[in-house]
């Protein structure tokens, strides 16, 4: 029997209901969320699966006519919005008397405002350690007017500024917008926000909510077929060429010529992943293996990827001769390097093929289909949106002052967008309440959403530090339904399985169509192409593998960045490692597939052997009238299946399935199995670790090979039987 506290970690481990109040108090409409999903017509509002959040913005739009300083004859003006505890500032003008701060936005939480007024002070930057008073403008909270999308935005105002006291006015005028809104508030995104106030310089652009796009990505195929009149340097034995190609950082050879001939013949397909807009050119070299450590450039190739032909079928593209430029060193000037025409060229067939999708992300956690070409797209089938409320729990990420410290924040991918909420600073449960929407183009599709400790605020270049992250099935979910659950975040470790804390979100999938939804079920996943014309898996592995190296490069050059091991790590980029855990897990995933058929084989031997009486009884019955009226064998097999689909459709799942502890053995890994799943590669383990390591996966390998040599030994006695 296991513990109690094992089954209440076990119970820690799985997905909660929870009852957040989902658009409560929305003044454009909405419903209130709770008990794990919410039957509801649409609700009119687009922030209906979020908790509504108070802010009393402040808009600083310029000053005009501020007096100048008496001693420097100049003002160096800035502003200061000050509400309790919390300020912000705008940057000063130098020598500015009318100064303009484009419409910065000041934003503070109205759960945090300990005052009952607004202060707006203009300053003037002097060397001395306190500025110069210039003027304010002083605003009672209780008079400030209400602002809700989609109502326009509030149109600023000029203010007279006041002197220290409020009772007379003096020189100068600034122009302001103050009102409370909400999070679904245009200005929130880009807004300084007074829960990170002691963020400052970079930092601040670094904690903003953003939506990113991945780029178009492209399978670049090149045929090279041959090449002609390649000479070497030594012209007294012929070459034994291959061809190399290079774009970007990856690079890919052709076999060697069989022969050794000046007219080498490969005829070899090399694919490649672009990205538009195409940065990287293509360089082709023709090379003679002079050794096993010696290779000779005979002729390079040099191209632009635009003037390339984009294939959207498997028709035959049309191939071309290029000339081929030969390099060699002079006597010149010191021995520099000239460039010297030659007539070699090389014959090639490119294109960049538009009818496959690629692959960016692992197979089982897909969130796109599409293939590249935007002619080949398919209209979408619903929408798909998810409220990212809050976190519970997190565990402290590092040290600030002494004290453990969490800036959390999470990024949601699905298809082709990239959303990144805000961070919320020092908090171990912050509340992001942020609404996103996707395209749904294949049900069949996985959406990730993970949480990362934000660790460059301080201006650190450290990397962020993962938290952990959720999947969620699209086909798992009810149409227009909506979920609220707190998923557990649960991260291994090399120490084992840690929970890191949970994570509150709200999710509907919306049907645009259901007759498109029940057509894509009958059809394959992936775009045709891949099955006419399919990569090997070697091909796929390592396309994969350079897919998401340029996605993560490309959105790590956005401002601000997508981290680049943020990226790697929401699309699994150590998917491919080996790992015993999972491989076992892989194993009992099969089992299980085929647990239906080995329990029926089963079933049918003790109605053989007559274990039951009355059952074997009722069988031979059934056996029997459907021999003496085969036309009923069809209708039976249905109406079997409908019963069961009946009998089962009580036992649905009524949450979304989450990490299994169990079938992923996560809990019960053993300790040196994790050790292995987390080392290096290469290894950094000793000798006699790596031994030890070899021959249990040499142990491994021998009962697959034992297993494979089984069924093979039966498929032939199964087969010698049929003929016999």
């Amino acid at each position: 029997m296991s513990s109690p506290a094992a089954g209440d970690k076990e119970a820690d481990y799985k997905l909660k209901d929870t009852k957040p109040n989902l658009g409560e108090r929305w003044p454009h409409g909405g419903i209130r969320g709770g008990g794990g999903w919410i039957t509801s017509e649409r609700a009119t509002s687009t922030y209906d699966l979020v908790e509504q959040m108070f802010y009393l913005y402040v808009r600083v739009v310029k000053a005009k006519d501020l007096p100048p300083d008496p001693v420097t004859g100049s003002c160096d003006p800035y502003v200061e919005v000050k509400l309790g505890n919390y300020k912000g500032r705008t940057q000063h003008f130098e020598k500015k008397t009318n100064p303009e701060w484009n419409n910065q936005v000041f934003a503070f939480s109205k759960d945090k405002i300990q005052s009952t007024v607004l202060e707006v002070f203009v300053r003037d930057k002097e060397m001395v350690p306190r500025d110069q008073y210039v003027g304010k403008v002083v605003f009672d909270l209780n008079e400030v007017p209400t602002r809700v999308p989609p109502d326009s935005p509030l149109a600023p105002q000029w203010y007279k500024l006041e002197d220290r006291k409020g009772d007379t006015k003096v020189k100068g005028e600034i122009m302001l917008a103050v009102w409370m809104g909400t999070q679904a508030d245009e200005a929130f995104p880009d807004a300084w926000h007074s829960d990170a106030a002691l963020v400052h310089g970079e930092g601040i652009y670094n904690i903003r909510s953003k939506v990113y796009v991945s780029p178009k990505l492209w399978y670049l195929r090149v045929n090279v077929i041959e090449a002609q009149d390649v000479e070497p340097q030594d012209k007294s034995q012929p070459p034994q060429a291959f061809a190399k190609i290079q774009v970007g950082k990856q690079i890919l050879k052709t076999k060697l010529c069989p022969t050794k001939t000046t007219n080498p013949v490969w005829n070899e397909d090399l694919i490649f992943v672009v990205a538009e807009p195409f940065e990287e050119q293509l360089v082709l070299t023709v090379e003679n293996k002079v050794s096993s450590a010696k290779d000779e450039v005979m002729g390079r190739l040099i191209t632009q990827l635009n003037g390339f032909e984009r294939r959207l079928d498997h028709r035959v593209v049309h191939s071309r001769w290029f000339n081929l430029e030969k390099f060699g060193f002079g006597t010149l000037e010191g021995d520099k390097r000239h460039e010297l025409k030659f007539s070699s060229r090389v014959h090639l067939r490119v294109c960049l093929e538009g009818a496959y999708h690629v692959m960016d992300e692992s197979t089982m956690y897909i969130s796109d289909v599409r293939p590249t070409a935007r002619q080949l797209w398919k209209q979408p089938v619903g929408i798909f949106e998810v409220g990212i409320l809050s976190a519970q729990g997190l565990q402290p990420m590092k040290k600030n002052d002494g004290k453990g410290s969490t800036d959390a924040y999470c990024v949601a991918k699905y298809g082709q967008k990239w959303v990144r909420t805000r961070t919320v600073t020092d908090s171990f449960s912050p509340k992001w309440n942020e609404q996103y929407t996707w395209e749904v183009y294949d049900p069949c599709t996985v959406i990730t959403i993970g949480v990362f400790d934000n660790c460059h605020l301080g201006g650190n270049d450290k990397n962020d530090s993962r938290i952990g992250k959720v999947r969620i099935r699209l086909s798992t979910l009810e149409m227009d339904r909506i979920y609220t659950h707190s998923y557990p975040l649960l991260v291994l470790q090399p120490s084992g399985l840690k929970k890191m804390g949970e994570l509150q979100l709200a999710v509907r999938f919306t049907c645009l169509s259901l007759a498109h939804i029940i057509y894509l079920y009958g059809h394959p996943l992936l775009p045709k192409m891949h099955y006419l014309h399919p990569f090997t898996v070697n091909q796929l592995d390592s396309l994969r593998f350079q897919a998401m190296s340029i996605v993560a490069t490309r959105l790590a050059r956005a401002e601000p960045s997508l981290r680049k091991e943020v990226v790697e790590y929401m699309l699994d980029v150590d998917s491919h490692m080996w790992s015993m855990r999972r491989s076992k897990a892989n194993f009992f995933r099969i089992v299980a597939l085929f647990s239906g058929v080995i329990s029926m084989n089963r079933w049918l031997g003790e109605v053989c052997q007559w274990k039951n009486p009355i059952t074997s009884i009722l069988v031979h019955i059934l056996y029997f009238i459907l021999i003496c009226f085969p036309e009923l064998i069809l209708p039976t097999i249905f109406l079997y299946m409908f019963l069961i689909g009946i009998w089962n459709f009580r036992f649905r799942p009524r949450h979304p399935p989450h990490m299994d502890i169990k079938l992923s053995w996560a809990e019960a890994v053993h300790a040196d199995e994790l050790d292995e799943e987390f080392d290096t590669f290469p290894t950094s383990k000793t000798q006699d670790v790596a031994r030890m390591r070899y021959d249990r996966l040499r142990s491994v390998a021998g009962r697959i090979q034992t297993v494979v040599g089984d069924i093979a030994t039966q498929g032939e006695r199964y087969l010698l039987a049929q003929t016999s």
